[in-house]
């Protein structure tokens, strides 16, 4: 088939600013391409041309940063050209615009957030999209369940497809190709014979790094040769102080442990810290859809503390590659599920070994690529004529097709000192 998938306006693909949207397109793209005729349409960027066929994968890229003005230039460029299949990625407000332009075609959704919620499309308008498409991919069970619950008459279409990750890049430091990597990094920040907790996402209220902080000195007075890595900045690329940030190292800098802040990291050199960590955290604070870097963690060997919100859990077989910490607003509770790690060892490598295993079996891009095949090779062979005339408006869980090629992992059920260090405290931008 010749295929389009389009991208949203906020960030470009190849992922040169990060992106979990853009860095799960870059994965799949090499596999779907030895079956597909694949155009990827975009957002521009100055570091890339508008327009470049690489490996046999044609991009165009438009202007956008702001959604009214990405869909004017997406629906130009579909009007233009003919596609069999055109795959959407988070952007359900897309599908009816492309609908008009491109009666033929079929439309298929990838969900990696919440936008069927009612404040951002409204009901007539997201009903109408669920007649149109032949299919919405999810990239965890609870965003599948979000939409269910919101347009049950999208049960039939709904399919999870859990992310990946190059298992090839993210390696655990004791890997002959990341081991002189993680001394280094680890030496070059003084924290090399401390055990190494990472954070790695945007600071921002709703991740919740400061909760992480807050837990550390009762940690410290538990544990003797603690450190923290905090990767990221406000938002992806962008570097710069916001409220909630000032916050944030006021908080660090009274910490008795040293702290390491290193800003935004490009995509290409990320894998490094990982591989420098020896336990990562995940403190989301709201309903997150299940953040990508638990598949980072996995593959670099690292044992996991994440929260029960959203899709994270789904991804943790509790004590065997992480824990869920059920009351993430309560600095308390990562204190308790962090020590349960922190306290033996043998736990906490058998917990990096089976991460690593799971990331090498389960979540490689292979995998995802081929169940995104598969729902594309269902959709091939339906009818488009089910779909509904498109009528203006103002202004996964059960599977679609075949039983899933995996299955998803059993989630939890609920559950309802040392010396204390001199404190050190570096708050480095590494670049």
């Amino acid at each position: 088939m010749n295929i389009l998938m389009i991208c949203t306006e906020k960030l470009p693909v190849p992922p040169v600013l990060g992106g979990a949207i853009q860095t799960y397109i870059a994965g799949i793209l090499p596999h779907l391409r030895r079956a597909h005729r694949i155009t990827v349409l975009g957002v521009q960027h100055e570091t890339l041309p508008n327009e470049e066929t690489i490996d046999g994968i044609h991009y165009v890229r438009v202007p956008g940063g702001i959604f009214d003005t990405y869909c004017d230039h997406v629906v130009q460029y579909v009007q233009a050209h003919s596609f069999d299949l055109i795959h959407i990625f988070n952007r359900p407000r897309l599908v009816l615009p492309i609908r008009q332009v491109a009666p033929h075609a079929k439309i298929t959704l990838s969900m990696h957030n919440d936008m069927f919620q009612l404040a951002k499309i409204n009901r007539e308008e997201a009903e109408q999209v669920v007649r149109q498409v032949s299919a919405i991919v999810t990239i965890s069970n609870y965003i599948g369940q979000v939409i269910r619950e919101l347009y049950p008459e999208a049960e039939e279409k709904l399919r999870t497809i859990y992310s990946g990750v190059d298992s090839e890049r993210f390696l655990p430091g004791s890997h002959p190709h990341m081991a002189s990597t993680r001394k280094q990094l680890r030496q070059a920040h003084g924290i090399d014979q401390k055990t190494v907790i990472l954070y790695a996402g945007r600071l921002s209220p709703n991740k919740g790094v400061d909760k992480l902080i807050q837990a550390l000195p009762e940690l410290a007075k538990r544990f003797n040769d603690l450190a923290l890595v905090i990767v990221g900045s406000k938002w992806f690329s962008e570097e710069g102080t916001t409220d909630y940030i000032a916050y944030v190292r006021s908080l660090a800098k009274r910490l008795p442990v040293p702290v390491v802040a290193t800003g935004f990291v490009p995509p290409n050199e990320i894998q490094n810290w990982f591989a420098a960590a020896d336990l990562f955290v995940c403190t989301s604070q709201w309903q997150e859809p299940l953040a990508r870097v638990h598949y980072e963690a996995m593959a670099a060997g690292l044992p996991i503390v994440t929260t029960a919100r959203g899709g994270n859990p789904e991804v943790i077989v509790p004590n065997e590659n992480g824990v869920v910490v059920e009351r993430p607003e309560d600095p308390q509770d990562f204190v308790e599920k962090m020590t349960q790690i922190l306290s033996n060892r043998t736990l906490m490598k058998k917990m990096g070994d089976n991460g690593r295993k799971l990331a090498t079996s389960l979540y490689r891009w292979e995998r995802v690529a081929s169940d995104l095949l598969h729902v594309w090779q269902h959709v091939e062979q339906t009818d488009l004529s089910s779909a509904q005339a498109v009528v203006p408006v103002e202004a996964p869980i059960e599977q679609v097709v075949e039983k899933p090629m995996l299955e998803p992992i059993p989630q939890r059920e609920k559950a309802a000192p040392n010396k204390k260090r001199k404190k050190t405290f570096v708050w480095a931008i590494t670049t």
